[in-house]
């Protein structure tokens, strides 16, 4: 009995413990595979973070321990062709604080005052920047020396007067961007932003040259973000800038504004002007101006009468008005406008026919009957309505008459016009190395009423740079280089990083072909006089043109908006230079070409010429009015003063009781016209006689002599001296008081009107 109850006992026993270890293995080897999978997760996401997001936890930690700053770079200086500084980076400063260096409320509103007095800042916000917890704020940046030098003394007394750190106040080191000659060449040269990025111009082209490369602060952070003191700083230095050698001559340049400023006034032009001067062989750019242009140390501020108009308009209305006027006025004509060329494309044209041997200069002739006449369409009219009748090849290129050229067009055919306009540069853009090139506008869908207005120039776009380009191809031998502005770029230390050299696209038409326009074109210039570019003593070849603007508001007082322009060349028999000058929308006296635009070009040539030391080859006529370089006689007996002027072929005036010269006029080696007048000075008494300036305009060459002579003064003659001319200007205003002797600077056009 009690054996079987053991039996039992145990049997129940077992029963129980069977499960139980069940349970028990079970558990284990869950847990056995928690432990596995949870271990494996770790450690696989261990090995993602170790290896595939290693960079990125890096670059984070690193970022929360440090913080990086840029050091500017200063930018490269802009310089002309003949090393003249025309845009530079000069060093200023930035003046920072370190709050967390700031102890007290005594220092904190010490530097705030301080610095809100010689900032000009608000001192109240001044005193919360120096309760932030930050070892680097920037207060203000790009202070002039004057300023630096009152914040180094507030620097001093902080640390004297209120025992503040070291690290208070610092100033770092900056750099602001100079123009020194303002103005000049603005439309080119461009200017930067507020951190010294290329925004216009030359600036932005070669805004990766000029930039360099920015230095870098490194400065360690705390555990809550706040940076550590300046000791824990790392510097690395900025690289400077690469600088810039244009081709533009800053003399040219200023001989150009000159003139064209002068011309925007005498012809009350509407929407400004350009003139563009190009070395023929080599396609560089030596002079390029929109007028009037802008001051690029002051690039937002536009002019009085602008601003006036804006000011004027509703308040919703003048901020879309100012960025438009500022577009505006930063806008380069040059490459960036298209206008129709008129009859200056005549000389492509010509040249095109005498290229494919349709006309024989000694036989081919032309008839003008006024008008022509082209499929259904209007009557095309010549300038001269009664007609020039029959003329040669040479004399409708001199008449510049449309109906001749219309019937060039026809001889060349749709083909053969379109190719020779793709062969000048017209079809492209130039490539000129700056921004905002535009894109000509040529016929969509050409048929012969397109070819006959094209053929003189009219209803086609193209821009004023591509018109120069093609002019210098007529006169270089038939070669389309690509114009340039920027001959060499240098690093900080003066090692050459690159250098432009002249690109020859093609060869538009055959040196043969060139030789004979340079002497049609030169024909052209000589015969017509100060119509047509004349330039006393040099060689020039050229052809003015006058053509309609359509399309837009008439904002003239003529019944068409017009732009009058000049291209020319010089020497003709061996050409250096070539110039356009256009003036668009003229509202004075005229809007042809010849009249507002051919003074302006002679202008230029006359000072631009000699100044290139280009040869002169003087006529008979001409050499009359010759200038030449006075002689020195102050120091001299009177006698032997006098002498020695008469013998140079001077006339002579004493003035003064005294026995020798004191002083002269004009001054020694200035120019005078041959045969002119010197004043020789005796005594200081003498010295202080004036006379008054007469009016010399509107009148021939002779009386302007005679009126100058009569008040003792030298007149030296711009333009043309022969022929039908009269006096349209003088650089010096009549009733201005001058000494006798003086001499005043008279241009001459021509007096009979020539259309375009």
């Amino acid at each position: 009995m009690e054996k079987n109850d053991f039996t039992k006992k145990e049997k129940k026993k077992k029963a129980a413990k069977g499960p139980n270890q069940r349970l028990r293995h079970r558990t284990a080897v869950l847990i056995v595979l928690i432990l596995v999978i949870g271990f494996g997760a770790i450690v696989a996401r261990l090995g993602y973070l170790t290896t595939i997001q290693s960079g990125k936890l890096q670059q984070a930690a690193v970022e929360q321990q440090l913080m990086d700053r840029k050091l500017p770079a200063k930018r490269g200086t802009i310089y002309d062709s003949n090393g003249k500084v025309l845009a530079e980076s000069a060093s200023v400063w930035q003046v920072v604080m370190s709050p967390a260096n700031i102890d007290t409320d005594k220092q904190r509103e010490a530097v705030a005052s301080g610095l809100s007095e010689i900032l000009g800042l608000d001192k109240a916000d001044l005193l919360e920047k120096t309760k932030q917890n930050s070892y680097y704020v920037v207060v203000k940046r790009k202070i002039e020396s004057d300023t630096r030098t009152k914040i180094l003394e507030l620097i001093d007394k902080l640390k004297k007067d209120y025992d503040c750190s070291d690290y208070a106040v610092q100033l770092q080191d900056d750099y602001k961007r100079y123009y020194p000659n303002n103005d000049l060449a603005s439309n080119v040269i461009g200017f930067t932003g507020s951190d010294e990025q290329g925004l216009e111009g030359i600036e932005y082209e070669y805004d990766t040259y000029l930039k360099g490369t920015a230095g870098r602060i490194v400065t360690a952070k705390n555990s809550i973000g706040t940076e550590m003191p300046f000791q824990y700083e790392q510097n690395v230095a900025a690289k400077d800038g690469n600088n810039l050698y244009l081709t533009i001559d800053s003399t040219i340049q200023s001989i150009c504004e000159k003139y064209m400023a002068q011309g925007i006034i005498d012809n009350d032009v509407l929407n400004k002007g350009v003139c563009i001067l190009m070395d023929v062989n080599t396609g560089a750019i030596l002079a390029m101006v929109t007028a009037n242009g802008y001051d690029l140390n002051n690039p937002y501020q536009l002019s009085d009468e602008e601003q006036k108009k804006i000011d004027a308009l509703p308040e919703n209305e003048q901020d879309a008005a100012e960025s438009a006027a500022l577009s505006a006025m930063w806008r380069n004509k040059a490459v960036a406008d298209t206008y129709e060329p008129g009859s200056v494309f005549k000389m492509c044209t010509a040249s095109m026919v005498l290229e494919e041997g349709l006309v024989n200069l000694d036989t081919s002739t032309f008839y003008c009957a006024g008008s022509m006449t082209i499929a259904d369409a209007d009557p095309i009219h010549c300038h001269n309505l009664a007609g020039h009748g029959t003329q040669s090849f040479t004399e409708a290129i001199v008449n510049s008459c449309n109906p001749a050229f219309m019937q060039m067009g026809q001889l060349l055919g749709i083909n053969k016009y379109t190719q020779y306009y793709k062969a000048f540069g017209f079809a492209d853009k130039t490539g000129i190395d700056l921004p905002g090139e535009a894109d000509d506008q040529f016929f969509t869908d050409m048929d012969e009423v397109d070819l006959a207005v094209g053929s003189f120039g009219q209803n086609f776009k193209i821009t004023p740079i591509q018109m120069i380009t093609a002019c210098a191809a007529v006169a270089n031998g038939g070669y389309v280089l690509q114009p340039y502005v920027v001959s060499k770029i240098t690093d900080s230390d003066g090692n050459v990083v690159k250098t432009v050299e002249k690109t020859v696209k093609r060869q538009a038409v055959s040196k043969e072909t060139s030789d004979k326009m340079n002497e049609i074109l030169e024909y052209n210039t000589s015969t017509a006089g100060s119509t047509s570019g004349y330039v006393a003593g040099y060689r020039v070849a050229g052809k003015t043109g006058t053509s309609e603007k359509k399309g837009g508001e008439i904002i003239s007082n003529y019944k068409e908006d017009y732009i009058a322009s000049f291209c020319g060349y010089a020497p003709a028999d061996d050409p250096q230079v070539a110039m356009l000058v256009f003036f668009d929308t003229p509202n004075g006296a005229s809007y042809y070409g010849s009249q507002v635009a051919s003074p302006v070009f002679i202008n230029i040539m006359t000072e631009v010429l000699p100044y290139l030391d280009i040869k002169t080859s003087y006529s008979d006529d001409e050499l009359e009015y010759v200038d030449v370089y006075a002689g020195s006689y102050v120091g001299l007996s009177v006698s032997e003063a006098t002498a020695n002027a008469e013998n140079d072929g001077f006339t002579v005036t004493v003035k003064g009781d005294g026995d020798n010269v004191i002083s002269q006029i004009p001054a020694p080696s200035s120019q005078i016209p041959s045969g002119g007048n010197i004043v020789l000075y005796t005594d200081e008494a003498s010295t202080a006689e004036k006379v008054t300036v007469p009016y010399l305009v509107g009148y021939s060459v002779s009386e302007v002599n005679a009126v100058a002579s009569a008040y003792g003064l030298n007149v030296s003659l711009v333009g043309a001296a022969s022929g039908s001319v009269v006096s349209t200007s003088q650089d010096i205003a009549e009733g201005t008081m001058v000494s006798e002797g003086s001499l005043i600077t008279v241009t001459f056009s021509s007096s009979v009107s020539v259309n375009d």
